[in-house]
């Protein structure tokens, strides 16, 4: 989906959304004098920090052992490009990647959607770039899936049943779904079904296709790739709500490290080779070739609107 196709998506999503406004503030740690909605670079050469060695983390989605290989060639080229040590952190759950990036254990990241404000308003992320296919088109959807002979043929079919989340902060595996279920079939968490939380997309697929959930809330990106690994067979599941199209992983960097630094880890991002890689190889079944450029201010705006529909309040600690 292209970027004007999403924004038409948005405004007839939003419609169909609860009236809210909340103003999109970051953390009294951080700055934002351009009004871009990310945290200024310091101007103080003494708040700049320029490491060794650089940590890399994806989003906690799925087992994080799996990426390891997959992101190892990319993770080479970054090195070759910033001259930098570069290690991978095989981070558990989205917290824990929030509070590593406001620490500064966390250099470079790729924040599952959902997560992109709150990384962004508590953690100093500064998201720039997204996966996209090879005619620029991008994102994903959620689907709401259960198991054949559930008796769920229909979101209606949801009420008096369980329905899986991921976790709270995840647009596609807690806030969207909430959001749309709500607006579109009046069915409300707690009083017209009982919300679980698997903890990450796998678990809920896996949880579905073994029968431990009754239905569950996922992005259909990980659905994909789970397929196409073979790990969950495409007969075990059916999907019975897709929604409007939504931007994927934001790939970004802790706002502190030298400018100098920062230009060339987005360097090493733009030139990547995907071509016979690991990186193709695991995201192809979503069509996935390249890395683009974005901008929060403008790519998840509908995932703030969400959250501001939502009541969503970015509360750091």
């Amino acid at each position: 989906m292209t970027r004007h196709m999403l924004a038409a998506a948005t405004i007839a999503l939003m419609a169909a959304l609860p009236a809210a406004a909340q103003e999109f503030t970051l953390d009294a740690r951080y700055t934002d004098a351009d009004g871009d909605l990310v945290a200024d670079i310091p101007s103080d050469p003494a708040q700049l920090v320029d490491p060794e060695t650089l940590i890399f983390a994806y989003t906690p989605v799925e087992d994080p052992s799996v990426y390891v290989d997959v992101w190892q060639g990319f993770l080479d080229h970054l090195a070759d490009v910033t001259g930098k040590k570069v290690e991978f952190f095989p981070v558990q759950s989205n917290a824990a990647q929030y509070e590593a990036l406001r620490a500064g254990r966390l250099h470079i990241a790729g924040v599952n959607t959902g997560g992109n404000p709150i990384a962004v308003a508590c953690s100093g992320f500064r998201p720039f770039a997204m996966m996209a296919r090879a005619d620029d088109s991008f994102g994903y959807e959620m689907e709401i899936i259960t198991h054949p002979g559930s008796g769920i043929e229909k979101p209606e079919d949801l009420a008096g049943k369980q329905l899986a989340f991921t976790s709270e902060t995840s647009n596609s595996g807690f806030k969207a779904p909430q959001a749309l279920l709500e607006s579109e079939f009046g069915l409300k968490a707690n009083e017209d079904y009982t919300p679980a939380f698997s903890g990450a997309h796998d678990n809920s697929i896996l949880g579905v296709a073994n029968k431990d959930y009754q239905a569950a809330a996922v992005a259909n990106s990980v659905l994909k790739r789970m397929i196409a690994r073979e790990v969950v067979s495409s007969d075990a599941l059916q999907t019975i709500y897709k929604s409007a199209t939504f931007p994927t992983t934001g790939y970004g960097l802790a706002h502190n490290l030298a400018p100098d630094l920062q230009a060339k880890i987005k360097e090493a991002f733009f030139s990547f080779n995907w071509e016979g890689s690991a990186l193709q190889k695991e995201f192809e079944a979503q069509g996935e070739t390249k890395f683009v450029p974005i901008t929060f201010k403008e790519d998840w705006s509908v995932i703030r609107q969400i959250d501001a529909a939502l009541g969503v309040k970015y509360t750091c600690n």
